[in-house]
């Protein structure tokens, strides 16, 4: 048994539902299914939100309006009539329209309920469409299988509970598929929670642990692991393959091919994952398993954008490390902010972090009641694994570096954009 991981981009429109069909009649053999949001669904669904909570009705209508139009036009490609799959879809922008006038005390709570529903859309369209084709395809709701806590937007999975029900619901006979959706999953009581931005590769580990599956498939629109982003490094190489240890070094330093909790799942029960091209599936892609070395022969390249580098300073010159710190790193976690780089001197403790988080200036303001703040935003974070000097000369020639660090293998650098 194989677990399949679709990301959106596969299936953004009714060309990639078609493609992903034939993936799948290619290969006989049972599979799990997961799937995301078409598109940028998640995008526009977290839009939704926000106008839900602000009870900005104009906004909400322009979105829901825009989400609803995109469906629907994929579902008009797909299928000539077959009225049941506008219900269905119907059903699911009814819940959303229903969200707007309720009154939202906790924001995140909100967020769950109104995302999650892009990964519900996707798959009741590509299952209906699935056995429109005459295959053997089951729709499956994750929510009620994979069971977490009640930490909405960063929930942790109940292992127990969820192999419980994964081993006795997911289990495909013979050819028969099965779909399901990524990055959502359920509480005991019914309420649905996300794993965090980008969880459905953790979805589908977490999956292919349980039923100790054959192996994983990352279907992507790129050939495998590249050593960097084709966008900014016009030499980017396919990375043919790479240890566990590799991938999560990779994932936890940024790279957007992997989301950071995916590996561990698998380097548990020894399952090797392939990232593969849903462009070209005919194609090796990159294999990432248990192996005693890694790629080190070519450099890897990691760039994150909208960075912000913010520096704590007392406003006495007296920092106390134990005390200080422990209340910084509370505040982390109050904030789920990660930080990507971090130093700190007798009187000063710099990190880096994602502008993204919606938090981070929050942090800050915490932060200002007690010590002095500096910060600067529009930053730059450059990793290179398995560097050499002449490396680091050639690619950050012209650069101006806030903060550089380095270790055995690993050098980061924060810089200001380059025009």
């Amino acid at each position: 048994m194989v677990i399949y991981k679709f990301g959106g981009a596969s299936v953004k429109d009714a060309e990639g539902v078609k493609n992903h069909r034939n993936i799948l009649i290619s290969h006989k053999e049972g599979r799990v299914i997961v799937i995301s949001a078409f598109g940028k669904t998640t995008n526009k669904l977290e839009e939704i939100t926000d106008a839900i909570y602000k009870k900005d009705q104009v906004r909400f209508n322009d979105r829901f309006r825009e989400l609803k139009n995109y469906h629907h036009s994929i579902i008009k490609e797909l299928f000539k009539g077959h009225e049941a799959v506008y219900e269905e879809v119907e059903y699911i922008f009814n819940a959303i329209n229903r969200a707007f006038p309720e009154p939202w005390k906790h924001y995140d709570h909100l967020y769950d309920q109104i995302v999650s529903l892009g990964e519900i859309l996707s798959t009741k369209i590509i299952c209906a469409y699935l056995k429109h084709q005459h295959l053997n395809c089951q729709w499956i709701d994750i929510r009620e299988n994979l069971i977490t806590d009640d930490v909405y937007r960063e929930a942790s999975v109940d292992w127990e509970s969820s192999q419980n029900r994964v081993s006795r619901n997911l289990v495909p006979t013979g050819s028969e598929i099965l779909i399901t959706q990524g990055f959502i999953g359920g509480t005991y009581d019914g309420v649905s929670t996300t794993l965090g931005r980008e969880g459905s590769d953790y979805s589908a580990a977490i999956l292919a642990n349980i039923l100790e599956a054959e192996k994983m498939i990352i279907w992507k629109d790129v050939p495998g692991v590249m050593n960097a982003d084709p966008r900014y490094f016009q030499d980017a190489s396919k990375l043919e393959k790479i240890s566990f240890q590799e991938a999560i070094e990779l994932a936890y330093y940024g790279a957007k091919i992997l989301h950071p909790k995916t590996i561990k799942p698998l380097q548990n029960k020894k399952i090797p994952l392939y990232v593969k091209s849903f462009l070209e599936p005919g194609n090796k892609g990159t294999l990432i398993g248990e192996y005693n070395r890694y790629d080190e022969d070519k450099p890897i390249y990691i760039l994150k954008k909208d960075q912000i580098l913010i520096s704590v300073l007392p406003r006495d010159f007296s920092f106390v490390f134990e005390e200080t710190l422990s209340k910084i790193y509370s505040l982390f976690a109050k904030y789920r902010i990660k930080i990507n780089l971090m130093q700190h001197s007798a009187i000063n403790f710099t990190f880096c972090a994602d502008m993204k988080n919606p938090y981070v200036f929050q942090l800050i303001e915490d932060l200002k009641e007690d010590y002095k703040v500096l910060y600067n935003t529009g930053l730059e974070l450059l990793t290179i694994r398995h560097y050499t000097e002449q490396i680091i000369r050639e690619v950050l020639k012209d650069r101006h570096i806030l903060v550089e660090q380095r270790s055995r293998n690993t050098a980061q650098f924060l810089m200001e954009v380059q025009y």
